[in-house]
């Protein structure tokens, strides 16, 4: 990228031309500019983490300030550039009943691990562009950032944040994650300021669909939310979260595969996906993932990123998953393996005590079952 002598530099539209143009090259799905404000839900930031809605995700908590304003976090920030990696297009899983107790991966976690491809991309932007402007600050987050992506993708007129919480796409959907650069450097909004703010209407299918009603309206609790329950929090889930969680191995997307949005019935083209997020593992065995050791874990999750759930909470989980399909298809393929690694599991003095603990009530619940 080149800005040419003064007059770019100095013209927030010519440079935001010149951004977005980029983006486009670095192939990031969509793309687009707002001002560095802080977020116009303030009161309802701070009520949600007073309230413990955030659980054991401490660092919302401790950099809140940053994350209620840009300029908090990076001082003199006048904008943001905003961007969107497609991850899926909408294709429901197939499930073959035939095969062994399967476990199945949110579908963002399916591909490469999408901090390092965007992060990637980022820091080359921020680079480019502070080599061109020196006299700018330019600093590239994902996720990990204190940044309220969604409010700020918004803003720049990526997409409408929906009663899941999720920026949609009207029209395509959520499958897409969120990467931004804060930067001191003047750049023109890109927002077509319809003043649309829903993209939901009278629809709360997602609300609808929640198996542990963790969403209301425009918000979730992640202590009832199974993305967290999963991925997140350690040691024992709730048990009254277990029977819900289904087969949900690591994540959930119930909420985004029930929005009319995210069908494949698309009202309009979408940007194709990007190919670092091609699928490697939509699911896995649970017979084979209550044997994995922490070695094996890394092996096969390799550049995903689901690397986030340790080898406890690996087993945890495809433990719930296993008492929920023992339960309901007791005469499935592989169902005395499967029951007979869990009663291992569950006198193991050596396992986790998360795990065990999870495999001791596993047992007691099937035992209930059979009995009723």
């Amino acid at each position: 990228m080149s800005i040419e002598g003064t007059a770019a530099a100095s013209d927030p539209e010519a440079l935001t031309r010149l951004v977005l143009t980029r983006c486009e090259e670095l192939e990031f799905a969509l793309a687009g500019i707002c001002d560095a404000l802080p977020t116009s839900h303030e009161e309802h930031v701070r009520a949600w983490i007073a309230a413990g809605r955030h659980g054991t995700m401490d660092y919302l908590e401790r950099r809140i300030e940053e994350r209620i304003s840009p300029q908090i976090y990076v001082p003199g920030a006048t904008s943001i550039i905003m961007v969107a990696d497609r991850y899926h297009d909408g294709r429901r899983d197939r499930i073959d009943p035939a095969s062994p107790p399967r476990g199945r991966i949110a579908r963002y976690a399916r591909g490469r691990d999408y901090h390092k491809v965007m992060k990637r991309r980022l820091v080359r932007l921020a680079r480019e562009l502070g080599e061109q402007l020196p006299e700018h600050h330019f600093r590239p987050c994902v996720d990990t950032a204190p940044l309220l992506e969604r409010e700020h993708a918004m803003r720049a007129g990526l997409g409408l944040v929906g009663k899941n919480t999720l920026l949609i796409e009207p029209g395509v959907g959520s499958w897409m994650l969120l990467g931004g650069i804060v930067s001191t450097a003047r750049l023109a909004p890109t927002s077509p300021g319809t003043g649309r703010t829903d993209p939901c209407g009278t629809c709360s299918r997602c609300v609808d669909a929640c198996p542990t009603d963790a969403i209301t309206p425009f918000a979730v609790d992640a202590n009832r939310c199974l993305a967290y329950s999963t991925i997140e929090h350690r040691g024992e889930i709730d048990p009254a979260l277990e029977a819900a969680t289904g087969d949900w191995l690591f994540g959930c997307d119930i909420c985004q595969e029930v929005c009319p949005h995210s069908s494949r019935k698309k009202r309009r083209e979408a940007s194709p996906i990007h190919p670092d997020y091609v699928e490697r593992h939509a699911d896995f065995d649970l017979f084979e993932v209550l044997g994995w050791t922490d070695e094996s874990r890394r092996t096969v999750i390799e550049g995903s990123a689901a690397k986030r759930a340790a080898i406890g909470m690996w087993k945890r989980n495809a433990l719930i998953c296993a008492g929920n399909v023992l339960s309901e298809h007791p005469g499935a393929p592989g169902h005395a393996g499967l029951l007979g690694r869990i009663r291992e599991i569950s006198v193991d003095a050596e396992e986790d005590t998360a795990v065990r603990g999870t495999a001791v009530r596993v047992l007691s619940r099937l035992s209930s079952s059979n009995e009723s």
